[in-house]
């Protein structure tokens, strides 16, 4: 802050992170506010109530702890049984079957994002990275040296990729795409016909496909998810996976075997049951908010786009000031669309309980009626 006001001079999205621009958003929350802060910026199940993990994965944990048998250092590719278990989970989903020399351990998927990239790294290469997208593909490229070719996630068409925009940025020197399905930030699930073209791109490119699918089988709408994988025979697919958001578990890194194995079917359905709420919630309040528009209801994840009518607003200029003034005058967080790649808009997650979720909304839409511009009357 500079005389009252917000200093625009933020970094690029190669040098952010979500939890830092939320970190320096939570402080420009007003501690003489009566109001509670509530947080809708952090995809992190855990924040409230009605999203927590199974019994199995807890007596999983305390299990492994009392049997003395993980104590030590594990392989460097993780756990013959932690990758067999992987191996044979993933194996469900598609038409051959994968083994344990298919799956490396990682300490959660930064950790993997930085080994993918890692690998797929050399001299003069790019990787093409969507736009909008997770940010932390930016830092890691950055710090590996990859140059970053940035292809568009088009909002009119359900936030599919701008093929032709692929195939115009890449060259002999490209190493790989990346793909986040189901999406984040954009809450975007992919049809099948719309993987195949993009496997088919890949393949014409020659290039392997970087399939980010955190977000597996967290579907609300219509679109089943359709792991990358399934088109393994077309193009070579590296995919990045997660306890984390599936099972409410961002973290934990042990007991494996036993969480995926045992957690019933029961457990994953009441998750989305309440993110099918929550997303209802979201998606029918953020109508009657002025100067912010949805161009698609997600179809899975736990994050929503939404575009501002920055011209609309009085005394607001970018969704970085917009996102400090919620924070400071009503005391919620939300995340800026600059730090996923996409000016001027913002990213709402909706795992959050229902109570909080609309009193939020209802905050953001005070917000915006404050700061709309009165409307012109015509003679």
């Amino acid at each position: 802050m500079e005389n009252g006001t917000v200093n625009h001079e933020m970094e690029t999205a190669s040098t952010i992170t979500i939890k830092g621009i939320l970190s320096v958003l939570m402080q420009n929350v007003d501690e003489n506010n009566c109001k509670r802060l509530i947080s809708l910026g952090m995809g992190d199940p855990t924040l409230y109530s009605c999203f927590h993990t199974s019994h199995v994965a807890a007596e999983a944990v305390v299990e492994a702890l009392q049997s003395d048998q993980f104590n030590g250092y594990s392989p460097t590719v993780g756990l013959p049984q932690t990758r067999r278990a992987i191996a044979e989970y993933l194996s469900c989903d598609l038409a051959y079957k994968l083994s344990s020399d298919d799956v490396f351990v990682t300490s959660g998927c930064t950790q993997a994002i930085d080994v993918a990239l890692a690998m797929l790294a050399r001299p003069a290469a790019n990787i093409l990275i969507p736009r909008p997208g997770f940010p932390i593909y930016e830092l890691c490229a950055t710090f590996r040296h990859l140059e970053i070719r940035y292809f568009n996630l088009l909002p009119e068409k359900g936030w599919e990729v701008d093929l032709d925009l692929v195939e115009a940025l890449a060259d002999q020197n490209t190493v790989g795409i990346v793909i986040i399905n189901p999406g984040n930030p954009c809450g975007n699930v992919y049809s099948y016909q719309h993987l195949k073209k993009i496997a088919e791109t890949a393949e014409k490119l020659k290039i392997p496909v970087v399939a980010d699918e955190v977000y597996g089988h967290l579907v609300l709408g219509d679109n089943p998810f359709v792991p990358m994988g399934v088109f393994g025979p077309i193009v070579p697919v590296l995919t990045l996976g997660s306890l984390s958001k599936r099972w409410i578990v961002p973290g934990w890194r042990l007991a494996v075997p036993r969480i995926i194995e045992q957690t019933g079917e029961g457990f994953f359905q009441k998750i989305i049951n309440t993110l099918k709420q929550t997303l209802d919630i979201c998606w029918d309040l953020i109508k009657e908010i002025p100067c912010i528009t949805c161009p698609h209801k997600p179809q899975g994840s736990m994050a929503v786009m939404i575009k501002l009518n920055v011209s609309g607003l009085e005394d607001i200029g970018d969704d970085i000031d917009f996102c400090f003034r919620l924070a400071k005058e009503e005391s919620v967080i939300i995340l800026p669309g600059t730090a996923v790649g996409l000016k001027n808009w913002v990213r709402i997650t909706f795992i959050a309980d229902p109570h909080s979720l609309k009193e939020a909304l209802g905050r953001l839409k005070t917000f915006c009626k404050r700061h709309s511009k009165p409307m012109l009357q015509p003679y």
